[in-house]
């Protein structure tokens, strides 16, 4: 099939019926059939693409490439949960222990395919920051026409060459660059470079991807090396993963309504079970209760003493420390 001069996609639309489009608890509206508000929630995404590839009217094959199993929705980030999942940290074994030597949850690619339920007999090639780096450096003025003609909005006249911004992109192309810059774990997607276009470029029309990268391995060793640097380099992007795997794999020290199971007893993705940590704008739950229902049995899973409801980071955000309070007098 040859590459159309634009590619029409129709805009994507809730299943209606869609079994995970039913509340996932009493309050959580995110998984609701009824949207509240005009924001697309990253999980509406996920069934959309879900109900496409069922439907057979995905014809780029985005579902079949296995990249929006492995974008996580965004969540309410807590530095300190991290830096102390880092100093329980055993690096030999990949595992986040607790201080009595337990294993709280695996950073492997294992342990985040049970996770997410995700169970693949395809070939997945390995991915590595290099091979984008390679691949994307020999990419050809025909190989950047062709994501244009797919990812570029209609009104664009001129081919866009890296680093395109993020403007250009019609809808699909935004969704794409989303999950896949949050994959890599870019902060960003204002630009979209050269290593984005090589995974971008997998996709044709009415064919499977030209390629299924192993996502989850790459995910999986870039949260063990961030791990193993966080004091040093101070950079951790995969926050959702690890309060996910905490959900799943320590779920009975969290006092939160889950939906683990789908009608039929199956098991759901953990992405599924619960909005309790996803960013406060987008949830049901306030950021107090976050903190309370999840932040701080979390912690308690990783301290041999029961911490603080409010941490010293938590009194300073809200100006209750006795240093601030002392500065304000003297002020």
């Amino acid at each position: 099939m040859e590459t159309p001069a634009t590619l029409n996609i129709a805009p994507l639309n809730a299943p209606h019926g869609e079994l995970e489009w039913q509340p996932l608890a009493d309050r959580d509206y995110q998984i609701g059939e009824e949207v509240l508000t005009s924001k697309r929630y990253h999980i509406h995404v996920l069934n959309e693409l879900k109900a496409k590839h069922l439907s057979g009217t995905d014809i780029l094959g985005i579902w079949d490439s296995f990249l929006p199993i492995f974008k996580l929705p965004q969540v309410n980030v807590f530095p300190d949960l991290i830096h102390q999942c880092s100093a329980n940290y055993d690096p030999t074994q990949r595992v986040v222990l607790s201080p009595s030597g337990s294993v709280l949850f695996y950073i492997t690619p294992k342990s985040m395919k049970q996770m997410l339920h995700f169970q693949t007999a395809k070939k997945l090639t390995p991915l590595s920051m290099m091979h984008l780096l390679d691949q994307g450096g020999k990419l050809s003025n025909a190989q950047i026409k062709k994501i244009n003609q797919l990812f570029i909005g209609s009104g664009s006249q001129t081919m866009r060459t890296p680093p395109i911004s993020h403007v250009y992109l019609n809808e699909l192309g935004r969704v794409l660059v989303d999950m896949i810059s949050y994959i890599l774990g870019y902060r960003s997607t204002e630009y979209i470079d050269e290593t984005i276009l090589v995974l971008m470029f997998v996709f044709s029309p009415g064919k499977p991807p030209s390629v299924r990268y192993d996502y989850v391995s790459f995910i999986s060793n870039k949260i063990h090396e961030q791990l193993m640097n966080l004091d040093r380099e101070r950079v951790f992007r995969y926050t959702s993963y690890i309060y996910h795997l905490f959900l799943f794999y320590q779920s009975d020290s969290f006092s939160v309504p889950f939906k683990k199971l789908d009608a039929q007893g199956n098991q759901r993705s953990v992405v599924f079970w619960s909005s309790v940590f996803h960013h406060a704008s987008l949830s049901p739950y306030s950021y107090c209760e976050f903190i309370d229902l999840f932040i701080h049995p979390a912690m308690a899973l990783l301290q041999s003493s029961p911490p603080p409801r409010l941490t010293d980071e938590m009194q300073r955000i809200l100006q209750l420390s006795k240093v601030y309070e002392f500065t304000i007098a003297i002020w």
